[in-house]
């Protein structure tokens, strides 16, 4: 595994569904294939709620709690801490000196959170220096293991393509071939939409959470939305047409389960109701392992401590180096 891959994660809590088949399930796997880090990235959470810090350190390991369960090896993948890297703040200085201006204003994800903080706080409110500076940052993260490659999803692309774009700025001014261009590795995992039919969000109250019970799970499926159009359980039914519930049969259901919804759903022969109840059965199963073990790391949370303490000394190791080649590049005292 000679080349390397860096991909991080806000700690935004108790991760979702959408999380696990959009970006968990894809790092297990290509953790065998890559030296991979993973990292909590809690200083970009400072970027929008630099006022909301209170859950800020269980929310860390909230999330690292969930990889863990999720299948993220830390005897071969290194998982880490953005905050405890401090590398990281001071390559971040060395690439905002040479990334221009408009460079930063035009990264849409830039533009994205600007819109939200505007609809949340007013048309007048006033982008921090933080968030506008999120772009650079972002790309330090990547530089700072100089990584081959990010997995990111398909909108996720521009992040990437500032980041191409600092490393070749970075190498012509000083000169050198130092830093890697990394190429985006696409997921091609299922994305899982919200029980409401929207994209599934914590913050939407519409998503199903990896640590969720079984009782959870179970109550909340029950309020996807389904055929619009029925109003009987004899009435034939849509499937292609069910704005959520389907959609999850077509994700966890093997092609047998999936075509004896389809077939019974048409001929008026399965209710809505049950469906969802034989769904959300599948479901718990499906995550039933998973939960298991992060009950484990519930009951063991100074066993996750020390994976992050590890991690983080292995990161700081690689960061160290580059770092060290970043100051002899831009001829620092």
């Amino acid at each position: 595994m000679s080349q390397l891959i860096v991909s991080g994660m806000r700690p935004t809590g108790k991760l979702h569904l959408g999380h696990y088949l959009g970006v968990i399930q894809n790092w297990v796997e290509l953790q065998h294939k890559y030296n991979s880090y993973f990292f909590v990235a809690d200083w970009h959470a400072l970027t929008t709620k630099y006022d909301k810090t209170e859950e800020l350190k269980n929310d860390v390991l909230n999330v690292v709690m969930d990889w863990l369960a999720s299948g993220i090896d830390p005897k071969i993948s290194t998982i880490y801490v953005q905050s405890h890297i401090p590398e990281i703040a001071e390559l971040n200085v060395y690439l905002g000196m040479v990334t221009p201006q408009n460079w930063v204003e035009r990264d849409p994800t830039l533009k994205d959170m600007a819109k939200i903080l505007r609809t949340k706080e007013g048309a007048n409110s006033q982008i921090s220096y933080g968030l506008m500076g999120y772009p650079v940052l972002m790309s330090a993260d990547i530089m700072m293991m100089n990584a081959d490659a990010v997995p990111v999803g398909v909108d996720q692309v521009a992040h990437i393509e500032i980041t191409r774009d600092i490393a070749r700025r970075f190498n012509n001014i000083y000169n050198t071939e130092f830093f890697k261009e990394p190429q985006p590795i696409l997921n091609h995992c299922s994305l899982i939409c919200g029980l409401d039919g929207n994209k599934m969000g914590k913050s939407f109250h519409n998503d199903i959470k990896i640590s969720d019970t079984a009782e959870e799970t179970a109550k909340k499926v029950m309020t996807a939305i389904t055929d619009r159009s029925r109003m009987r359980k004899t009435d034939l039914g849509h499937p292609d047409e069910c704005e959520v519930a389907f959609k999850y049969w077509k994700i966890f259901g093997t092609e047998e389960q999936i075509a004896k919804v389809r077939q019974e759903c048409e001929k008026g022969e399965r209710g809505c109701a049950d469906c969802k109840r034989e769904l959300g059965a599948l479901i718990n199963e499906k995550l039933a392992e998973i939960r298991e073990k992060r009950l484990y790391y519930e009951n063991h949370i100074d066993e996750v401590k020390d994976i992050l303490a590890e991690g983080d000394k292995k990161a700081r190791i690689r960061a160290g180096e580059v770092l060290s080649q970043v100051r002899d590049i831009v001829k620092m005292y």
